[in-house]
């Protein structure tokens, strides 16, 4: 495995094979509209991404069935779902790096990016009508609509800048935990998991996914852009802010793990295990 992609992804280390699988039905999907406008901003737009959505998803698939079609297609759009709100947010932020790279809006333009957004929620609309399971697509319907509500809340916090932990923490699992729940549970419905699987699926993706801001925001805290900058400014000890961020992270990071307690020990649940270890920080 190049060491250079490694450090680009760490995830393709111990999930090199999951990502793989990833990329190839990615291609596969992507394929079925080879002659769109939106063929090449599309393919731009998922070159560089960790795929740790779609990992999780495979990973709840196997941890309580097995891969298949279905499954492929699932974490296509999950995969989808965070491609589209990135070229989003990054309008918003007025990101002017992403992967190394331009980001969507300085490559081709506003209009492409807003246009591409779209397309990209009719990908998901079509291979949810192939999945053919209701409860999967008011899922991902709740999860699109959530996505985008933190991004308002967000708005709304930075223009008032009268944030409390509270207000961050609703802004992160709305934004950023919601994708990594969907995967986690999407992947148990479409394995036929039970109740009590998929509902323990659930709660680690949405604790992971909690975990992996918190450690993300940790890592950036001096972007200006950041919620969790605005916190730092209001507090009279910055340290403060620090130590309750780290605190928070390492509650969430074991709510995941409890979460897994329900899951049949194997191979698919360690490596869900293992994705927690990718939320720790280190002063």
């Amino acid at each position: 495995m190049d060491r250079k992609n490694i450090e680009i992804n760490p995830l393709l280390g111990t999930y090199g094979r999951y990502i793989q699988m990833i990329d190839q039905a990615l291609e596969k999907e992507l394929a079925i509209y080879s002659e769109s406008e939106f063929i090449e901003p599309l393919k731009y737009s998922l070159d560089g991404g960790k795929r740790i959505r779609p990992v999780i998803l495979a990973l709840a698939v196997e941890s309580v069935g097995v891969i298949d079609e279905n499954a492929l297609a699932a974490l296509c759009a999950v995969e989808f779902l965070h491609m589209e709100s990135i070229i989003h947010d990054d309008i918003i932020d007025n990101e002017t790096m992403r992967r190394q790279k331009d980001p969507f809006h300085i490559k081709y333009g506003y209009n492409t990016s807003i246009l591409t957004g779209d397309f990209v929620l009719g990908l998901i609309l079509a291979i949810s009508s192939r999945l053919d399971n209701p409860r999967i697509t008011k899922d991902l319907a709740t999860t699109a609509m959530l996505m985008s509500e933190g991004e308002m809340i967000e708005s709304r916090l930075e223009a008032s800048e009268d944030v409390t932990f509270d207000d961050y923490l609703r802004v992160i699992e709305y934004k950023t935990a919601t994708a990594f729940e969907v995967a986690a549970r999407t992947g148990a419905i479409i394995a036929g998991g039970t109740e009590e699987q998929i509902e323990a699926l659930t709660a680690y993706g949405r604790n992971i996914g909690i975990a992996y801001q918190i450690r993300d925001d940790l890592l950036d805290w001096k972007n200006e852009d950041k919620l969790f900058n605005t916190l730092i400014k209001k507090s009279a000890d910055p340290r403060v802010v620090f130590d309750k961020m780290e605190e928070l992270l390492k509650e969430y990071s074991e709510k995941a793990k409890i979460g897994l307690r329900k899951i049949p020990d194997g191979d698919a649940k360690t490596g869900l295990e293992n994705l927690i270890g990718f939320t720790s920080f280190k002063v």
